[in-house]
């Protein structure tokens, strides 16, 4: 609530917390939880306002680190508010960036805004992920927002933009959309 109540815009805050927001964030979470692997070292690209990090926090994943990038430098202040016990810690960063420029070490990468980023961009982001990583995406067919440069009509879309050996793909159906993920490894 904090980060809600200093926030400098408190509707834009609050979409971070919208049903289908937090619904395509606890189903990848979910899914990890199901993984086996060592301490995650985790960067989050499109972070946002820290709802996913909080949510791996709180989740059964071993979680050594969580950077967690975004472009708007709104979502610093906000995020470390969110995350501020990890804060403390050293365990959470929040860190204003631009994800298509930014070198970084992780074992898992997770990437929430393929959407807003085109295939060139996207492309470009995927050779600055670590070899080895695991490397989860989601994004949608939510083509109405215009915010949105390339959301995908179905999964298998999204597959092939992907550029990823899968070893794990599905769908999710929201109110306005369907979210889409994959897990899996850099296959370049």
């Amino acid at each position: 609530m904090d980060a809600i109540r200093n926030s400098e815009d408190r509707y834009r805050t609050l979409e971070s917390f919208w049903k289908g927001q937090v619904r395509s964030k606890v189903w990848l979470v979910e899914h990890l939880e199901k993984m086996l692997w060592p301490p995650a070292d985790i960067v989050i690209h499109g972070g946002w306002n820290g709802v996913l990090a909080s949510l791996l926090f709180n989740s059964e994943i071993d979680i050594k680190r969580i950077k967690s990038f975004d472009i708007d430098p709104e979502c610093e202040e906000i995020a470390r508010t969110v995350n501020m016990r990890q804060h403390i810690q050293g365990k959470f960063e929040a860190v204003t960036c631009d994800s298509l420029i930014e070198r970084y070490n992780a074992n898992l990468v997770i990437n929430t805004i393929c959407e807003h980023l085109t295939q060139e961009e996207y492309e470009r982001w995927l050779t600055l992920t670590p070899r080895g990583a695991l490397i989860v995406l989601q994004s949608n067919d939510f083509f109405d927002c215009g915010e949105h440069v390339r959301c995908a009509k179905d999964l298998k879309e999204f597959e092939k933009q992907s550029g990823l050996k899968i070893v794990y793909s599905d769908e999710l159906e929201t109110q306005k959309y369907t979210r889409f993920m994959i897990i899996g490894f850099r296959d370049v």
